[in-house]
């Protein structure tokens, strides 16, 4: 699987000066915590759910999470669980060239993750994981222990995904203390865990509170200060951090505004794209694309989706740009080992070497599976080429 690989070739070449690696479910895992870009969320229960996962890994999708917990309800576990065994199968099945994204399956308890493992049988070769809900370092231990196991029973590699969406997280009194057993727990299974999620819907909850569609999770003050937290407790950038993914945009269709759209408009004219922009205005993704490049500077990589519509602006805003590319090139150039600053290419901006040099190796490790947009592409340019022709 590859980024922007729904493309045609022609099409990458024209927007790409360095084009999106290929990877499979065997990468390390490294590159694929970086690469899991939207993770789009789907109900256990679907009765096409083969059908879906194959028609969006077909338009760009490469990880999707399918759920047995708060997607539905409590009367439809048994259920869901006996059709991911059937969908699974259904996969397994189709020809060997068939592409498919990172499966994980979101699990309400423990216990379902050895049995699941054992009732998919062969087909859990296209397993890849597990999404761990409600995490803690006391909840989260079990979780973990399962999942190392049934990696055991199954001879397949599995990773696990805590969701930090506990209510011991978000007060005050209780989250250093919480979150310090988190990173106890993760940090020794740390070989297992690929990406850290955070449930901010269950943090609104915790306080009755629901953002708007022209409001991101940075808006709403107690969320933010949970995410600055997590950041810099779990997910620094000295070898002891996780990747940290964004939180879930609920919308998919806007209702009235109170405030103006938050897209400039000089960036859709530039390339003749004023439709794209009403376009993206219309369904609400001015304030998602605004909220991913809050999440980027905050630290968070990826994001937690419900509506295929909301992968493509992920993945357009996660490409490199040329000019990110070639400042991170110059400061991990072998000479700047000792360190220094230097102007950037761009004549725009200082590099300085030592101070910079981790958010270069980030920054070329994203370039590898998102790819570096040519001089002249912008994200409206990526936006616009990787819309399906049907939608």
């Amino acid at each position: 699987m590859r980024h922007f690989g729904h493309l045609a070739p022609e099409a990458r070449q024209r927007l790409f000066h360095r084009e999106p690696a290929e990877f499979t479910a065997d990468s390390p895992a490294r590159l694929l915590s970086t690469a899991l870009g939207a993770t789009l969320y789907s109900p256990a229960t679907r009765p096409s759910l083969a059908e879906d996962i194959t028609k969006q890994a077909a338009r760009g999708v490469v990880s999707m999470v399918l759920c047995l917990e708060d997607s539905i309800g409590d009367a439809d576990v048994e259920e869901g669980e006996a059709n991911l065994v059937r969908q699974f199968a259904a996969l397994a099945a189709l020809p060997a060239d068939t592409g498919l994204p990172l499966l994980f399956i979101r699990v309400r308890t423990a216990r379902q993750i050895p049995d699941l493992v054992r009732r998919l049988g062969p087909s859990v070769r296209l397993l890849s994981g597990f999404v761990l809900p409600k995490f803690t370092g006391e909840r989260g231990l079990g979780f973990l222990e399962a999942v190392q196991a049934a990696e055991a029973d199954c001879g397949r590699r599995l990773f696990a995904m805590p969701v930090l969406e506990s209510p011991e997280l978000l007060y005050r009194e209780t989250r250093v203390e919480t979150l310090e057993g988190i990173f106890r727990a993760v940090d020794k299974y740390r070989d297992r865990v690929l990406a850290l999620r955070l449930g901010v819907t269950d943090f609104c909850s915790s306080y009755g509170l629901r953002r708007a569609p022209d409001m991101t999770a940075y808006d709403v003050q107690v969320v933010a200060s949970v995410i600055a937290d997590v950041v810099n407790m779990l997910g620094r950038a000295d070898g002891t951090g996780f990747t940290v993914t964004g939180p879930v945009w609920e919308y998919f269709r806007a209702q009235e505004r109170m405030f103006k759209p938050q897209l400039r408009q000089s960036p859709f004219l530039e390339v003749q794209a004023a439709g794209l922009r009403a376009t993206l205005i219309e369904h609400a993704m001015d304030g998602l694309l605004r909220e991913i490049t809050l999440d980027q500077a905050n630290g968070l990589l990826g994001k937690t989706c419900i509506h295929p519509s909301h992968v493509l602006p992920v993945h357009a805003l996660s490409v490199v740009s040329h000019e990110e590319y070639s400042d991170a090139a110059d400061i991990l150039r072998p000479e700047r080992g000792g360190g220094g600053v230097l102007r950037s290419a761009y004549t725009n901006k200082m590099n300085e070497v030592k101070p910079h040099r981790a958010w270069a190796e980030r920054t070329l490790l994203r370039a590898e599976v998102f790819g570096v947009a040519r001089e002249d592409i912008g994200f409206v340019e990526l936006l616009a080429a990787g819309i399906p022709a049907d939608r």
